[in-house]
């Protein structure tokens, strides 16, 4: 079984919002300030903030300051954790598929051999 890290639990949790998911999907054409992330929604300020500070506590986005402006930037090793723990059940499933078709094509091959009325 997978490790489930509080980290991961973070970063799952930050993916499950659509304006957290584009912002990332932004960021990942490249660093941006937070005034042209939030332009797309509509949400206040202080509303696309706190997607931002969800985004900024999973680690997956960095802020700095630039002067006066907030420069926003991806950060993928959270998304690495993610996607190599979505990567093992991918695997997992993809195998028990494999199985389950061999055993239906043994089932079947084995029902055709039989008369009907046995």
């Amino acid at each position: 079984m997978q490790e489930i890290t509080p980290e991961l639990v973070r970063t799952f949790s930050a993916l499950s919002d659509p304006v957290r998911m584009a912002t990332l999907a932004k960021l990942a054409e490249g660093s941006s300030t937070v005034g042209d992330l939030a332009a797309p929604f509509a949400l206040s300020p202080a509303g696309f903030s706190k997607h931002l500070s969800v985004l900024q506590a999973a680690g997956l986005v960095a802020k700095e300051l630039d002067g006066r402006k907030h420069i926003c930037s991806l950060r993928v090793e959270p998304l690495r954790a993610a996607f190599d723990w979505l990567s093992f059940y991918q695997q997992f499933w993809s195998d028990n598929l494999d199985r389950l078709e061999v055993f239906l094509d043994q089932s079947q091959t084995k029902n055709h051999g039989k008369k009907t009325g046995e």
